[in-house]
């Protein structure tokens, strides 16, 4: 293998260093060699992830092990192109089951009428909409990164590739949003096809009925990109976008939703259900993986019963943290709102270097962790998700709080083995469902 130029001298380093170990080790490459050394590297992320560490990331989750089984239980290798009654190939019977049942589920939890389940991830989410709503060259307006824009919105990312001509919105620094009355501006002056709004970090909701009214006025689709939200609006702790009057609404469905990965495509608009649909299939996605529409049916059902109480958690949980990090002296970011009324809080890390240096120096306290952009600097983001799946809650927090203050001022080394030993005493998954036993009734 090549190492590739155009990769960071970081990226092409670390290539390097994985290549040169391999090799100068005398390791075996056979083929039952590398699978061996692949299996254990499953092994030791699982244990990273499950045993030594506390995952602070809110882009992170862990599946019901029921759904997580049916990723494997072979489904995916089928081919499922096309249609339930009309799939382009035979002895899909079973599956077309699967995919309108998970379709249902979706609409039932999300309270909308047309779902796409098929999509491959939230980037490809993303790109069904722009492509649903906008051509190549049309204007769009997009939140900035400094409030937590993602980078499928950018001139870089799905909307850029794509052809957009994207517009950052102005943003309100007080509230950790756009500034309406300066988007409008914006929008009459560029007359956006579309105006997105949610973001990698929510701290607050979001003015979706304003934002609707400025799309309006321009003849635009106002698209709401829930990535980070799902499990929030599933759980009836944060507004529905599509009930406030977004024409879109897309997620990654691994977040705070605990599913497996891809993405979800809602609306309740006929006209674009029909587009999305077509691009799907026989669009972009032609066929897509059934065991993984089979793992988000059952991770939906998790929603359906355990919904509310675990999106109610995260939440008192993320407020309880961002209280006990900053009494402890960390410089949570706070608004004129607050710190959080969300999963999600940020710590201002300016002072340590930036959000990412920062985040790489937690990981030596086993503390994962990922930086973000904010309206003062760099931030590093904290969330809740993982957390919670695993049995915390508020009453744990002032202890995890005092952790993640010793380990951002002294030697993090010292602060691991603590970490690993409060990780120890939380083993199992809480809020799903673990078994077929009795449960409510499912309208879909």
């Amino acid at each position: 293998m090549t190492i590739r130029p155009w990769l960071t001298p970081v990226a092409r380093s670390r290539e390097a260093e994985i290549l040169v170990e391999w090799t100068a080790a005398g390791k075996s490459i056979d083929t039952r060699g590398i699978a061996d050394h692949i299996d254990h590297l499953a092994s030791r992320s699982r244990r990273i992830h499950e045993h030594d560490c506390l995952n602070l990331n809110p882009a992170t989750n862990v599946m019901n092990p029921r759904a997580e089984a049916l990723m494997a239980a072979g489904l995916g290798s089928r081919p499922s192109l096309g249609h339930a009654g009309e799939k382009y190939e035979t002895g899909l019977e079973a599956i077309e089951e699967i995919e309108v049942l998970a379709a249902g589920l979706a609409a039932r939890v999300f309270n909308c009428r047309y779902p796409e389940v098929r999509t491959l991830s939230g980037a490809m989410a993303n790109l069904y909409a722009f492509m649903a709503t906008c051509q190549p060259g049309d204007s769009i307006i997009v939140p900035p990164p400094s409030i937590g824009g993602h980078v499928t919105h950018s001139r870089g990312g799905a909307a850029g590739l794509y052809g957009l001509d994207v517009h950052e919105a102005p943003i309100n620094p007080d509230h950790y949003t756009v500034d309406v009355a300066a988007l409008a501006d914006l929008a009459a002056e560029v007359q956006p096809q579309l105006i997105t709004i949610g973001a990698s970090l929510n701290l607050f909701p979001h003015r979706v009925a304003e934002l609707r009214e400025v799309a309006d006025s321009v003849g635009a689709r106002l698209l709401f990109d829930a990535a980070h939200t799902c499990g929030m609006i599933a759980g009836g702790a944060w507004p529905n976008p599509l009930d406030e009057g977004a024409d879109l609404m897309t997620m990654s469905t691994y977040k705070s939703l605990g599913g497996p990965p891809g993405g979800l495509v809602l609306t309740n608009d006929e006209e674009l259900g029909a587009r999305i649909d077509a691009i799907a299939h026989p669009g972009l996605t032609a066929n897509s993986d059934a065991g993984r529409t089979a793992a988000l049916a059952v991770s939906l059902l998790d929603w359906v019963d355990h919904g509310a109480d675990y999106a109610r958690v995260m939440v008192d949980s993320a407020v309880v943290l961002a209280r006990s990090v900053a009494a402890g002296g960390l410089p949570v970011h706070a608004t004129r709102l607050g710190s959080t009324a969300s999963h999600q809080f940020a710590i201002e890390a300016d002072g340590y270097g930036g959000g990412h240096a920062l985040a790489l120096n937690l990981r030596h306290a086993n503390l994962l962790a990922c930086g973000i952009g904010l309206p003062t600097g760099d931030g590093l983001r904290i969330g809740t998700p993982e957390l919670v799946r695993w049995g915390m809650g508020p009453e744990h927090m002032v202890e995890l709080g005092g952790l993640i203050v010793e380990a951002c001022g002294h030697d993090p080394t010292v602060v691991a083995p603590r970490v690993t030993e409060f990780r120890s005493e939380f083993r199992e998954l809480h809020f799903i469902n673990k078994d077929p036993g009795p449960a409510a009734t499912v309208p879909i």
